[in-house]
């Protein structure tokens, strides 16, 4: 069964950066697209960024192009999320997820994931 662990976030102020981290436990990183999703108090989860197996598509929301890089390191069986000049609207829970079928255009659908990690908080203060 395969497992997905994020690590990585924490409390820092606006403009700061964080590396998220996403270990894949259990099976082969490489037999997967991945996807960084967040989900702030209040709101829907919301995608964040996507890369596909081979790393040769990559995806974004629109408000952290830019700021945001999604990379993965198949030998390590982790995917990272670097988040640099971090806005207080940044702050949700990050979770990483793993689709065994290729994305191809749907990136961003919770419903394409077939696992999921439980979290890391990241909080931005202005």
């Amino acid at each position: 069964q395969v497992q997905l662990a994020e690590s990585g976030g924490g409390s820092v102020q606006a403009g700061d950066s964080l590396r998220l981290s996403c270990l894949v436990v259990g099976r082969t990183l490489s037999w997967y697209d991945m996807g960084w999703f967040r989900q702030a108090p209040g709101k829907k989860t919301e995608f964040v960024a996507s890369i596909s197996r081979n790393g040769d598509s990559i995806n974004y929301q629109d408000s952290v192009k830019g700021r945001f890089a999604i990379s993965r390191d198949n030998a390590k069986n982790t995917v990272y999320l670097q988040m640099n000049s971090l806005k207080s609207e940044d702050t949700a829970v990050y979770y990483c997820a793993a689709s065994l079928t290729s994305l191809n255009g749907r990136e961003s659908y919770r419903e394409e994931y077939d696992h999921w990690g439980q979290g890391t908080q990241v909080t931005v203060s202005s």
